[in-house]
Formats: C-alpha cells, structure tokens, sequence
C-alpha cells in the first residue's frame, strides 16, 4: 500500500516519548507512528480489543483481560458453528468478549486470518518436531 505523506503538530513532551520509543524498539520513528496510530485508531473503534506482541514478535490484536487472540477466538468460534455463547463457555470468558472479537474480524479479515494462518504454521512445525523427537526416541 502506498503511504500518503501528512504533517502533525506534536509537543515536544510527545517527540520525546517517540524518539525513546522508537530506539527501544529499533524502528524509525515514522514506522512507530504510523503503527501506534493505526493501533490507538483501532482500539477506539474496537475497545475491547488491544494489541500486543505474539508469535515471531508480530503484534496481534488481542482480548482484553484475557490472553486470547483474535485469531484464537474465530478458530474457536469456527469450531462451534459460530454460537458466541458456546464460543465463550469454551474459553470461559464473556460472550461480550466473543462478540467483540467477531466484530473487530468483520472489519480485519485479512488482517486476522494472516494471524491464524501464521499461528497454524507455528503450530504445524511445533507438532513436526516432537513427532521428529518421538521417533528418535522410539
């Protein structure tokens, strides 16, 4: 996608939160903006939803009070013929948290099912290695 250049007044306070930020996490101030941005932007239209580090190091969208991810709630809901209510007595949390995962995936799809897709691989070299080992035991 391609970047559209804007200016933003900031306080010299804010810059300074920037400028350590982004040395902390070894990104250029621009790309931390626009990623901290994109996420305050998304976490105001989906409260219940927060983003924090995952597999790889890739921040994913996350529930609130929980340790679930997106990704892991719709993988859920899938397996549960989408019933939010059966969803949420699976994971024990409230269904409120369910409906606000489904909805933060009806306006981040493709977002979304790259986490699941990225968590599946893990997932699928994980079980290739103790199958690996499981053998060499045998």
């Amino acid at each position: 996608m391609r970047a559209e250049q804007r200016s933003f007044r900031l306080s010299p306070k804010t810059l300074a939160l920037l400028d350590d930020a982004a040395e902390r996490a070894g990104e250029s101030r621009n790309a931390l903006a626009e990623r901290l941005l994109g996420e305050a932007l998304r976490t105001e239209q989906h409260p219940l939803i927060r983003f924090r580090k995952g597999e790889a190091g890739r921040r994913q969208p996350a529930v609130v009070g929980t340790r679930l991810y997106v990704h892991q709630v719709v993988a859920t809901a899938r397996g549960c013929d989408g019933s939010v209510d059966e969803t949420a007595e699976y994971l024990g949390v409230e269904p409120r948290l369910v409906r606000g995962a489904l909805d933060y995936y009806a306006d981040f799809r493709e977002e979304v099912d790259a986490d699941l897709a990225a968590a599946q691989h893990v997932e699928d070299e994980e079980r290739a290695r103790w199958e690996r080992q499981q053998r060499a035991l045998a």
